[in-house]
């Protein structure tokens, strides 16, 4: 993505910074998130993300795992998350970088509602006989 800027810092310039520096530049809730470390099952979807980047292959990531931020270095990829029902592929972006994966793959549906009055839902089918 072009002019993409996160707080003074280009896109390359954060691809090439270390964990530590990240840190640094972030807000405080992910900063706190981050100096924690990460879960193993974080830390095996990062293996698999390493693995995919370096085999350059256009597979999509399979994952369960919500709360991972997203880093500078997954732009580009493929992760398909999984709402409690399916998997949601999402195309990693540059603006969608320090947020969530679970941000980007909504676990609940519109409400849809059908017509007004009798029978509009399944309890208001029922008319008591006289």
């Amino acid at each position: 993505m072009e002019n993409f800027m996160y707080r003074g810092k280009t896109l390359e310039e954060l691809q090439n910074m270390d964990r530590n520096e990240i840190i640094n530049i972030t807000s405080s809730n992910l900063r706190r998130s981050l100096k924690r470390g990460f879960t193993p099952e974080e830390n095996r979807l990062l293996k698999r993300i390493e693995k995919t980047k370096k085999s350059k292959a256009d597979k999509t990531i399979k994952t369960h795992c919500r709360e991972m931020i997203i880093l500078p270095s997954f732009v580009g990829l493929k992760i398909a998350v999984h709402n409690g029902k399916e998997f949601v592929p999402l195309d990693i972006k540059a603006n969608m970088i320090f947020h969530r994966l679970g941000e980007f793959s909504l676990t609940t549906k519109q409400v849809r509602h059908g017509a007004p009055g009798l029978r509009a839902t399944r309890s208001s089918g029922f008319v008591p006989i006289k």
